[in-house]
């Protein structure tokens, strides 16, 4: 079955970048200290082999994390056959360790993704996730040409596991999922974080439809199926109980070290249709390359799918079902590029520089799709900005209804 894989964030990011020397097995330095020390599973007493061992600072004022890792590492390294490690040359100071390894709960899954992106630095973020995780992190102090020992246990994870086919019993392969715990205040939260901008959750449907979902706190949970696409926010789903809807969707319980199986969704061949169209200038009529457009659920304004422009001003949503929507546009821009000149000492030189041409004024409009919906033609204002003559008026344009 496909799997969550439990590396960190920082660490799969390490994998994925080259040139990246946390992960890399460093010489003594009489000018840093070591951390050595031993991964437990607590739920056996034994070794924790070929775990992940990761060392995050005490949070700065001012730090900055470039990847966006709630807990980034300053230190990685793999546990041995019997489940110990050793860290050269770790700069001096005050870190929390923490272990993941398969089966096992992993922190980039058991904070709540919704809340860290309310929080307005990276310090913030880092500290939120250190409290959040602070049971299952152990602190350490490393010294100049000492080194530290230290034990960490790690805490068997719950599972979520079944079988996605299509409503001819066909086996759906290669499905994308996602998931949404309840918080303490009975509010729903996503599950897990995104890795270099890419899907939230990346395992995946195998060829007989089976998917594991693991790594995961003890919670409520809802568990949706995604179609493949190009991303996360533009595909359709379909979740527990083969409903569309997150909210219409079965919740169930799993505690600690249990497989909730048996999470079986059923994908609907019919009653699934295209909605498409452009996105133009009022003014002119020139094709918008630039924008975010949405699908709501007409209902309660609540979020079903997102995609951008293209080069042409299309967009295109496949697989939606039946039901009133509303479609709005955001975000939108064009621009163009104008040569600077030569530069300066070479008269032979041009350099381009991208600058905005227009901005536009976002616009709702309803959908109500009972079939495939094409040809939608939604016509945008200049947003002129403030203290600006630019404006449709000054384009001999009407303002479009909003």
């Amino acid at each position: 079955m496909a799997r969550l894989r439990p590396i960190s964030i920082s660490f799969a990011a390490c994998l994925l970048m080259a040139g990246c020397n946390k992960y890399a097995h460093k010489k003594p330095d009489p000018t840093k200290g070591v951390v050595t020390g031993v991964v437990l599973c607590a739920d056996t007493g034994k070794p924790a082999r070929f775990a992940t061992v990761a060392l995050t600072a005490v949070p700065k004022e001012g730090e900055k994390n470039d990847q966006g890792d709630p807990l980034p590492a300053a230190e990685l390294t793999v546990t041995d056959l019997d489940g110990r490690f050793r860290m050269e040359a770790v700069d001096p100071g005050r870190y929390y360790a923490f272990a993941t390894l398969d089966g096992y709960l992993d922190p980039a899954l058991g904070v709540d993704p919704d809340k860290l992106q309310s929080l307005g630095s990276d310090r913030e973020r880092h500290l939120y996730a250190i409290q959040q995780w602070k049971g299952n992190l152990v602190s350490v102090t490393v010294s100049v040409h000492r080194a530290a020992e230290i034990s960490i246990p790690i805490e068997r994870a719950a599972e979520i596991s079944g079988t996605v086919t299509f409503d001819d019993g066909s086996p759906a392969i290669g499905m994308r999922f996602e998931l949404q715990r309840k918080t303490a205040t009975g509010d729903w939260a996503g599950v897990g974080l995104p890795l270099m901008d890419t899907w939230t959750i990346q395992a995946t449907s195998d060829s007989h439809g089976h998917y594991s979902l693991t790594n995961l706190t003890a919670g409520e949970y809802r568990v949706c199926t995604l179609m493949p696409t190009d991303t996360e926010q533009a595909a359709s789903r379909v979740c527990l109980g083969n409903v569309y809807r997150r909210k219409e969707a079965k919740s169930f319980k799993v505690v600690a070290g249990e497989n909730a199986a048996g999470t079986d969704i059923e994908i609907p061949l019919s009653g699934l249709h295209k909605v498409s169209g452009t996105v133009q200038a009022l003014a002119d009529g020139h094709s918008i390359t630039h924008g975010t457009m949405r699908l709501f659920y007409a209902d309660d304004h609540e979020p079903a799918r997102e995609t951008s422009l293209d080069d042409n001003g299309d967009f295109e949503f496949d697989y939606v079902p039946d039901g009133k929507y509303i479609l709005a546009v955001s975000g939108a821009e064009d621009d163009e590029k104008k040569d600077t000149g030569p530069e300066k000492g070479d008269q032979q030189s041009q350099t381009q520089q991208v600058v905005p041409l227009r901005i536009y004024v976002g616009k709702e409009m309803p959908v109500t799709v009972v079939n495939d919906v094409g040809g939608l033609n939604i016509s945008l204002s200049i947003a002129a900005p403030a203290g600006s003559a630019v404006s449709d008026a000054a384009q001999g344009a009407q303002p479009a209804p909003q």
